[in-house]
């Protein structure tokens, strides 16, 4: 969201109202998102005894699993009625296109709800990365950018959507890296698991690495200058990240590089819209 809203100010089309809105979805649909998982991993068995992370609320017994299912169904209702309030706000007519944001807006819903939950859950068969690279990145950069000025995306503009896809996709393989072992013996064949400890870290160090690389090659074929370019003063945690990552050899130990990675990507993002607005 912040990814797509630098986008719209560097065509001189941020609109701060849909920026906000945009905002407002984002978080719901992640709170969907953390809710739908901690339902459907509870439901699958791949939350049990071994897991490493923190306590989940089903889990734990704090929740029971109606009442998850009514709090996903509350979450759904309000992911989409701010999504829809956010085309609206953006001027977009319920035209073709229209039709296609809101179809993107379910889809998103359904995918949040998908990774887990249900019948045949796609994040139980490796397919986690590529959803959270298409929706956090491509989707989610290129589709908020467009709603500020109802601009489509240029080719280069699919850069920053590829680098926020991709370490958000580290995110997710972290969590997955961390997990691996009962995730394994839970049948939750994440990508982690099926390439193992030593592929997966060779894989977390291309994603992230691309992931830098790519926001690079738009900075300097977008002839970036000054100021629009202090978001290279996070690379160096990434860096770190990734020597550490590639020096832990206990799985639970990568716990902690969620949160430096995640809020590393967050602040990455930050920056480089406040630049702009200068």
């Amino acid at each position: 969201m912040l990814m797509g809203a630098a986008l719209a100010q560097l065509r001189g089309g941020l609109d701060i109202q849909v920026l906000y809105w945009t905002g407002i979805t984002t978080i719901l649909l992640q709170i969907l998102s953390n809710f739908s998982n901690d339902y459907g991993d509870s439901q699958h068995g791949a939350d049990n005894e071994e897991r490493i992370g923190p306590a989940r609320a089903v889990q734990s017994g704090e929740i029971s699993h109606e009442q998850m299912k009514k709090a996903i169904i509350l979450m759904s209702l309000l992911s989409f009625s701010a999504g829809l309030y956010t085309l609206f706000l953006s001027g977009i007519r319920f035209d073709l296109t229209g039709f296609f944001y809101l179809l993107l807006g379910i889809a998103a819903i359904a995918a949040a709800i998908k990774y887990t939950a249900g019948k045949n859950p796609y994040g139980y068969k490796g397919k986690g990365d590529l959803f959270v690279f298409l929706f956090f990145g491509i989707i989610g950069v290129l589709g908020s950018s467009t709603l500020h000025d109802l601009e489509p995306p240029s080719l280069l503009e699919f850069l920053p959507a590829v680098s926020i896809g991709l370490l958000c996709a580290g995110v997710l393989n972290l969590n997955n890296m961390r997990d691996r072992i009962p995730d394994e013996r839970a049948g939750k064949h994440t990508l982690a698991v099926r390439l193992g400890a030593e592929a997966s870290r060779r894989y977390h160090n291309i994603i992230i690495t691309l992931g830098l690389l790519a926001l690079l090659v738009f900075s300097w074929a977008a002839d970036l200058h000054g100021i629009q370019w202090s978001y290279l003063l996070i690379y160096p945690f990434f860096i770190l990240h990734l020597i550490r990552v590639r020096r832990t050899e206990k799985d639970e130990a990568l716990d902690p590089e969620l949160k430096k990675l995640a809020l590393s990507t967050f602040f990455m993002a930050l920056i480089f819209l406040v630049s702009y607005l200068f």
